[in-house]
């Protein structure tokens, strides 16, 4: 084999060596390609010190949630109970609507909401809340 040959086959063997480089993803490329949902405007106060704000009872409430999100997919617990509401979607979020059952009342409450975007990835969040005893 000449030394021109040797190049022409090193060479092809770098660039396949290359190429499937180039088509393997990371774990963190694929997060990255999958934007995981985001859940904002949470409307009630989060129960903290030293403000230790309580909600009113059956409080209404609202969270939004990113548009690339599968809205079928989204859950609403309140105390790990699933937690029935409304859904309004744009083409920019969607937004959940829903009121705090009447049992409740004088509990604190963890709100947890889940959904799972379009392209797969999925999340969840949550907040606590303290129902007033009245």
């Amino acid at each position: 084999m000449n030394l021109k040959q040797l190049l022409k086959s090193s060479l092809l063997v770098g660039l396949v060596a290359l190429s499937g480089q180039a088509l393997a993803y990371s774990p963190e490329e694929l997060e990255k390609a999958c934007k995981k949902p985001r859940f904002t405007d949470f409307n009630l106060p989060i129960y903290k010190a030293p403000d230790n704000i309580e909600v009113a009872p059956k409080s209404e409430f609202i969270i939004k949630i990113s548009a690339w999100v599968d809205p079928t997919t989204i859950t609403l617990t309140a105390k790990k109970q699933p937690l029935a509401f409304e859904l309004e979607s744009t083409s920019t979020f969607h937004k959940i609507k829903a009121q705090l059952p009447a049992e409740l009342t004088g509990e604190f409450v963890r709100i947890d909401v889940g959904a799972k975007a379009v392209l797969g990835c999925d999340d969840k969040t949550g907040w606590l809340i303290k129902v007033a005893d009245h």
